[in-house]
């Protein structure tokens, strides 16, 4: 059973849920992405279940649900309003978040949110601030917090069985031309090109390995005939506050890779596609001990990225992709753009860590 907060005992519209109930998801600005990779995830995943969506695009939004057996809105308000709707995981383009997670906080849901958070820092702290003054859970979907292949390397890396972390780089190329997404290269709706779109999961993946956060940072980016208003290709690096430094490459004109290399003071760990979920995965740790290989298969990540979310919602813990996270992470984005217009190292803001997690 779903039970709701009266006004005088706590804040309007909470839920509070059984443990055993599934968290009932609506996913604003159903397209290619929540196709592909949210609805597998789905239908994999033990705490939580897709019911609705909403799509602007009316008749394709219409066959979306006929396809997944899931109830059709035209706009997110809409979405939020429905009876079977615990939940919103916006899922639109960059330019949609601010309005679809401010929408769902309005109506008491929790969200959780494809990443880039928003388009810069200062609308994910309007989110943020709507989130905590409504008393309700909001998260950044940082998939690659959920791979295996990730969290064997950052329990690695804090056992220090490479000594200490001195280096880490996170490389993430794709074709981009071949994206159905043709917003990718629209500043106004994008936000950036793969700093932005694919350099956010780099950015992330090295603060969680290192669970450490970085104090500057620099960037140089380069354009083409075909990048339109954004960047085609980037080189990023974080100096942070432990010493390690981090490093980048991001580009629209590569073939798919996701290349993790941590260098430690005795060792080093090597994933030549440590951020995908379509194949297995293969890390080599080179340690004091010896060298070894171990693979592993990311392939529920999506699923248990929505899992850990509902595992929140029910027992008001905490979120592994905080909304915290996600406003950093956006931070760091708007100092790496800054970098690259004005050519400099930026100094970043200091994580507040001590302030409370959204929803809690």
């Amino acid at each position: 059973m779903i039970q709701f907060c009266s006004e005088r005992g706590g804040i309007a519209g909470q839920m509070f849920y059984d443990a055993g109930i599934m968290i009932r998801y609506g996913i604003a600005g159903f397209g290619l992405h929540a196709a592909k990779r949210l609805m597998p995830g789905f239908a994999g995943a033990k705490e939580s279940v897709a019911t609705a969506l909403a799509r602007r695009n009316v008749q394709r939004g219409q066959a979306d649900a006929a396809r997944f057996g899931l109830k059709a809105f035209a706009t997110t308000r809409e979405l939020c309003q429905c009876p079977e709707v615990d939940a919103v995981f916006a899922t639109g383009a960059n330019a949609t978040h601010l309005e679809d997670v401010l929408a769902a906080i309005e109506h008491g849901k929790a969200v959780l949110c494809e990443k880039p958070l928003a388009m810069n820092a200062g609308e994910a702290e309007q989110m943020l601030a709507a989130a905590r003054q409504r008393g309700v859970l909001l998260g950044v979907a940082q998939c690659f917090r959920f791979c295996h292949s990730v969290n064997r390397i950052r329990e690695c890396v804090q056992r220090q069985e490479i000594g200490r972390a001195i280096g880490i780089r996170i490389d993430f190329s794709f074709q981009g031309p071949a994206s159905p997404r043709d917003w990718l290269y629209d500043l106004a709706v994008a936000g950036g090109g793969p700093i932005a779109d694919v350099g956010v999961h780099c950015i992330d993946a090295m603060r969680f390995i290192l669970a450490d956060e970085p104090v500057s940072c620099s960037a140089m980016t380069a354009r083409d005939e075909c990048s339109g208003s954004v960047e085609a290709s980037a080189a990023c690096v974080l100096r942070f506050s432990q010493g390690a430094l981090g490093s980048s490459f991001v580009s629209f004109r590569s073939p798919y890779r996701t290349m993790i290399e941590v260098a430690g003071s005795e060792g080093s760990i090597f994933a030549r596609d440590g951020l995908t979920v379509d194949h297995p995965v293969t890390v080599e740790f080179h340690t004091p001990a010896g060298t070894r290989t171990e693979e592993f298969s990311n392939a529920d990540a999506y699923a248990l990225q929505v899992d850990a979310f509902s595992a929140a919602m029910k027992n008001g813990g905490s979120f592994a992709a905080s909304a915290e996270d996600g406003l950093q992470n956006q931070r760091i984005l708007d100092a790496l753009y800054l970098s690259a217009r004005e050519g400099r190292e930026v100094e970043l803001p200091t994580m507040n860590r001590a302030e409370p997690a959204s929803g809690s």
